[in-house]
């Protein structure tokens, strides 16, 4: 073989060489770019859910407002905008770093202190924070509603700090510390609560409990033979606006919590909106059974109920399997709000411990219950629903718990409850100096 033909066949080696590796290092800057491409994605689905999620407020400060009376109106507008307020800047400086920080003991480490302070830091963790964010937002705005009318604007405030500084950061790292550097021990176990029926909404149901208890009942609520009266909310048109703005809010509340801009976010939709619809459903028939009517705010709640029951199986149900959850909870949500008021006796002007602890919790115990992979109606067993058992007794525990205490010091120190006087005129001249319908307030006794 000559010289020429063997650099010939040496040139044709190098070249298919180079042809390669030129196609390997294309494919793999087509990989990377694919993966920028479906982290920029990700990224912003998830930052969109959170604004969603933040829409939530003017929901909750709609459905609260509508369900109680008028002189009250500008004093539950105050709380659903400084809970949020406070607790943003409060789960910013201390409660994100104990619920995602590295684990290092019960309440894990402020790894991530303010982020760390790092303005240059991954852009995900920014999104990350507020996301989080906006759901200790909802949390800690759940229990302005079972305590409204007659609570201190300055203990309220104190509470809104403990909320979203420690008492949910603290739960949440146990069920979900492990979506950043974290790890809890009921996530460990098994614990699953996908978008927080447990972690978001029955905490703020138990300490909401807490709250109406320590509180007392509204003047006039409940006559001389322990029967509850009805006092009536100044503007259903105002909740039921609320509820729709909470159902729209859902969507990024529940699907968002995909953390992944994929097709699982329109079947974690549907999901949610099957059970939505089909607790409004459920209520309202319930309602119409055992109070003889249709009831409009029980339908409302209805709506709510299987709205927090979906959230925690949302990603793991069938839509079959969430249509009977909805179901259910908007039967259970309003004997549960008929229980607490009329046996319990614990004054709830919105039903927020039944809509959001009841059916929190119910809707964690459905995991045990309908998940297509381990749940006891699909072959199963009891052990998922054992576990699911253990993280709602848990949340009970330390929500409640913490809750008595709380409210206890608060009560004991700045002071928890209005003076007679100022619940009997409205909290918003006695509290605010200003009235939410000027001109046209109409004072009432009760």
């Amino acid at each position: 073989m000559t010289r020429y033909k063997i650099a010939l066949r040496l040139g044709l080696v190098l070249g298919v060489l180079l042809l390669a590796g030129a196609a390997i290092a294309q494919e793999s800057e087509t990989a990377a770019a694919l993966k920028t491409l479906q982290n920029n994605i990700n990224i912003v689905w998830t930052a969109v859910a959170a604004f969603l999620v933040f829409f939530m407020q003017a929901g909750f400060a709609m459905v609260e407002s509508g369900f109680t009376r008028a002189k009250n109106t500008v004093n539950i507008m105050m709380k659903n905008l400084m809970d949020f307020s406070i607790g943003t800047v409060s789960f910013f400086l201390i409660g994100f770093g104990l619920m995602f920080g590295e684990s290092n003991g019960l309440f894990g480490t402020t790894h991530f202190f303010m982020l760390g302070t790092d303005v240059q830091g991954d852009n995900w963790n920014w999104t990350f924070l507020i996301f989080q964010t906006v759901f200790a937002g909802t949390a800690a705005t759940i229990v302005s509603g079972a305590m409204a009318e007659r609570t201190k604007f300055t203990g309220y405030l104190t509470y809104s700090v403990f909320i979203c500084a420690f008492i949910y950061p603290v739960f949440g790292s146990w069920a979900w510390g492990g979506l950043l550097d974290g790890g809890g021990w009921l996530e460990n176990l098994g614990f699953q609560d996908f978008a927080g029926s447990t972690v978001v909404h029955s905490i703020g149901g138990w300490l909401a409990l807490a709250g109406a208890i320590l509180l007392g009942p509204r003047l006039g609520k409940y006559g001389r033979d322990g029967k509850p009266r009805a006092i009536q909310g100044h503007n259903i048109a105002l909740a039921a606006l609320g509820v729709f703005i909470l159902w729209f809010g859902w969507f990024g509340f529940n699907p968002g919590s995909t953390t992944v801009g994929n097709g699982e976010i329109g079947r974690v939709a549907v999901t949610t909106n099957l059970a939505a619809a089909a607790g409004a459903i459920a209520a309202m028939i319930t309602a119409w059974i055992a109070l003889k009517k249709p009831d409009g705010s029980m339908a409302l709640n209805g709506t709510l109920a299987g709205l927090v029951a979906i959230t925690a199986p949302c990603y793991t149900v069938s839509p079959i399997g969430a249509l009977i959850i909805g179901l259910i909870a908007g039967v259970l949500v309003v004997f549960s709000v008929l229980f607490i008021d009329r046996i319990l006796k614990v004054d709830d002007p919105v039903g927020a411990v039944s809509v959001h602890g009841v059916c929190g919790a119910f809707g964690t115990l459905s995991v045990g219950l309908f998940n297509v992979d381990g749940g006891l109606f699909y072959g199963g067993g009891f052990k998922l629903l054992g576990i699911q058992t253990i993280g709602v007794l848990t949340a009970f525990a330390w929500a409640f718990g913490l809750g008595l205490l709380l409210f206890f010091g608060i009560k004991k120190t700045v002071g928890l409850r209005v003076s007679e006087e100022e619940e009997l005129q409205g909290l918003d001249i006695g509290e605010h100096g200003m009235e939410a319908y000027s001109g046209f307030q109409i004072f009432m006794n009760t």
